[in-house]
């Protein structure tokens, strides 16, 4: 019993650290084509990455990311993949920041309501993925990969001629501010408490918390109600699930349908707790970068919190190698070589359990 609980860890260490051990190998291929040290670039990553300052950045990189991940893993255990994610969110931070702006509530109520918003209209904007692949059996990919192009298109449409605020004279074009009443606070007062001063980035967005709450949330849906286990059941093996009376179809249309109403949550951080508003600096890639999170996670909601922060703070510390004359989109490929290694590294580990349990049952066979 003991060696077999020892080859069980020693069979989940090792696809992190052949991961791990990968991506740093590519990462300093690169760095050397440069004609750079690759010691000296994670040295200056380090360096800049752990600063408060950068900390605090990386988390705020990493909240949207987490948010949409967990979109993005609904679908993936339905065994769908919605990759309309970035679209979903750039209707829902536009649409909230928008209507947002027209009414002042209580604080709680105010910031609820602009959240709903957000998530119905992210949850419509993917329900017309889903109406196409129940009743059309239009691929979810092929339809929400067009449906970002019409989301990106008529954001800025509508940006530009319905929702701009014409009171100001700025050259970027925004929303009318969303008044205090829907603002989220950071938690640089909570920080403070713990000894961590001011920064002159600002602090934590308040959203950070609500996406643990998600998470956990995600968690126990998945693996404790009925719902989730409808939602695995379609996503392995959609015709024993339709056996045992599970209506696959409809669960395929619902799946598509929460994912783009938790999307529609990721571009709201920003608009909540920094700028205020939605205009045309509002960042973009969210909704691609977490599907490698999702990814990387497992779809594991501990799994994509580590992903998304190892993703924050890549992103965050690469801004550093502008000081050492290496172009900061190296991070890039750092990123693309840690999920590729990692894809790659868990398949060969899930291969050899499978091996080493067919040979185990076949020795119990012949015992």
């Amino acid at each position: 019993m003991k060696g077999f609980k020892l080859s069980t860890f020693l069979l989940a260490l090792a696809a992190p650290v052949a991961a791990a051990v990968v991506s740093i190998v590519i990462s300093s291929i690169a760095v050397l084509a440069s004609h750079k040290s690759p010691v000296d670039v994670y040295k200056s990553m380090w360096q800049f990455g752990t600063t408060s300052a950068s900390l605090m950045q990386m988390i705020n990189t990493a909240t949207p990311y987490y948010i949409a991940a967990v979109a993005i893993a609904i679908t993936f255990r339905a065994g769908l993949f919605n990759i309309g994610v970035e679209g979903q969110l750039r209707l829902g931070a536009i649409f909230g920041a928008y209507f947002g702006a027209m009414f002042v509530l209580p604080p709680v109520i105010h910031v609820l309501i602009i959240m709903v918003i957000a998530m119905t209209i992210g949850g419509l904007w993917a329900s017309i993925a889903g109406y196409l692949k129940v009743k059309r059996g239009v691929s979810e990919v092929i339809s929400t990969i067009m449906l970002n192009s019409l989301a990106g298109g008529l954001s800025s449409y509508l940006l530009a001629n319905y929702f701009v605020d014409r009171t100001t004279n700025s050259n970027n074009m925004s929303t009318k501010t969303l008044p205090a009443s829907g603002h989220i606070p950071d938690l640089m007062p909570l920080l403070n408490k713990v000894g961590i001063k001011d920064q002159p980035g600002g602090g934590v967005y308040g959203m950070f918390i609500f996406a643990i709450a998600l998470g956990i949330a995600f968690w126990f849906v998945i693996n404790r109600t009925r719902f989730g286990f409808e939602l695995r059941a379609s996503g392995s093996n959609p015709i024993a699930a339709r056996v045992s009376g599970v209506n696959s179809r409809r669960m395929t249309f619902v799946a598509l349908a929460v994912s783009g109403a938790v999307a529609g949550l990721a571009g709201l951080p920003a608009v909540l707790g920094d700028t205020y508003a939605f205009n045309m600096g509002f960042r973009t890639g969210i909704g691609f970068s977490a599907i490698a999170v999702a990814l990387l996670g497992r779809n594991n909601p501990v799994g994509m919190a580590i992903s998304s922060l190892l993703f924050g703070f890549l992103e965050v510390s690469s801004r550093s190698l502008e000081l050492i004359d290496i172009a900061p989109e190296t991070y890039v490929i750092m990123q693309g070589s840690i999920l590729l290694s990692s894809v790659i590294a868990y398949e060969v580990v899930r291969r050899y359990k499978i091996t080493l349990q067919s040979k185990e049952l076949a020795k119990a066979v012949q015992a």
